[in-house]
């Protein structure tokens, strides 16, 4: 019995530690902002929703809160220029109706082309 009131305690204690992050969303002019959070309480990603779909400039961090991507979406769909960073380069890549139609990506070394 007292092994089982220790575990039980144990897997209370747990439960009330652990972080649940709740998105936060607020009203901005006619577009909703929502904000998504990691469990450490950083930020994950933030942008605008407009008539329920993506819309407007997002922005997505890792979990130390160095910038992963950043881009726009018009009416729910990738557009223009997306950056992506990680380590050891840049990647820049144009959308057009959520497709890719050019990717550039930037080293150390310089420009690598890929289309």
């Amino acid at each position: 019995m007292k092994k089982n009131l220790i575990a039980g305690l144990l897997l209370f204690s747990g439960v009330l530690f652990a972080q649940n992050i709740e998105p936060k969303y607020e009203i901005v002019g006619k577009m909703v902002k929502a904000t998504y959070y990691y469990d450490n309480g950083q930020v994950k990603q933030e942008g605008f929703y407009k008539d329920g779909k993506l819309h407007g400039k997002w922005v997505a961090f890792n979990e130390d809160g160095s910038k992963q991507s950043i881009g726009e979406y018009t009416d729910g769909m990738k557009s223009g220029k997306w950056f992506f960073w990680n380590n050891a380069s840049l990647a820049e890549v144009d959308y057009a109706k959520s497709k890719v139609a050019e990717v550039k990506k930037w080293s150390k070394d310089g420009l690598a082309n890929r289309n």
